[in-house]
């Protein structure tokens, strides 16, 4: 198995008609991904790379039995195109722009807490991959390979890092996903741990994190809690300075330390985590408990 995302989804590609749409469209295609429409208003009746276009959202769902889809528009619109999705029945929302509006993301936080089966992956995310299935997003899918370890991070960059020193050790993945560096991403690491540890396909769970926010020590309480699966987790920024933001928009240490490298390390040690130092001992770790 794996999770969001796999050989059955049938994908929707909103801003089709877009650079970026267009050249990733031809990319998750080649990769084998199920990518049954797309949508860019008054574009209806066209199509790229084979993919037939729509007007909207509702219209694809009801000609091509979408069930998933991924937004490559700009941040400006990245709410409209949530909520389009969302009202046209799609539990599976992957937003790839960066600078989404935080408060755009608290209309989504708030419309999609009390809704357990919808996911909202990102924004300023790198997409979902499931290797040998289906990805939906702009990562090069040439480093990853199908296996037993999950991943989530909020860096793309030390993901790349992570999945490539895995997959030079023979380790695969079963479900990477990109929740985002903004200050406020749809599914934090909390919401995705249950899914991982629901997955049989699922030996061990590596979490990428970095400086910011409070999603790291809140994934630490569910782990010390519920999980039974090992986790592995790489921190990105311990040498950031405080009070200065770091270039994605949620990493920056308060003044007090709040959010720092430290108090995430501690917290996740405290509920059994394996610590890397490098994404590269991420592969280590993993090769030694799997």
């Amino acid at each position: 198995m794996s999770i969001l995302i796999d050989e059955n989804t049938r994908l929707l590609v909103q801003g089709i008609t877009g650079r970026e749409g267009h050249f990733h469209t031809a990319r998750m295609l080649e990769y084998g991904t199920n990518v049954v429409a797309g949508v860019t208003p008054g574009k209806g009746g066209t199509s790229v790379e084979g993919v037939p276009v729509f007007d909207t959202v509702a219209e694809a769902v009801a000609a091509r039995q979408a069930n998933a889809a991924v937004l490559f528009v700009p941040p400006q619109v990245t709410l409209d195109a949530i909520f389009e999705s969302l009202a046209a029945g799609i539990k599976t929302v992957i937003t790839i722009a960066e600078g989404v509006p935080v408060k755009d993301m608290l209309q989504v936080y708030h419309y999609t807490k009390h809704l357990p089966d919808v996911r909202v992956i990102g924004p300023n995310s790198f997409g979902v991959i499931s290797p040998g299935k289906a990805k939906a997003g702009f990562m090069a899918h040439e480093i990853y390979l199908p296996g037993p370890v999950g991943l989530m991070s909020r860096s793309a960059t030390n993901s790349y890092e992570t999945v490539l020193a895995m997959t030079q050790r023979g380790i695969g993945q079963s479900t990477c996903i990109g929740v985002g560096g903004d200050v406020i991403p749809g599914s934090a690491f909390r919401d995705l741990l249950p899914l991982f540890a629901a997955d049989p396909e699922t030996k061990a769970v590596v979490l990428i994190g970095e400086i910011g926010g409070a999603d790291e020590e809140e994934a630490a309480d569910y782990i010390k809690a519920h999980m039974t699966k090992p986790v592995v987790a790489y921190i990105a920024g311990r040498n950031a300075p405080p009070g200065k933001k770091m270039g994605h928009a949620g990493a920056i240490v308060g003044a007090s330390g709040v959010g720092s490298a430290q108090s995430k390390i501690a917290a996740l040690t405290a509920a059994g985590a394996h610590i890397a130092d490098s994404p590269g001992q991420v592969a280590e770790i993993l090769a030694k408990i799997l």
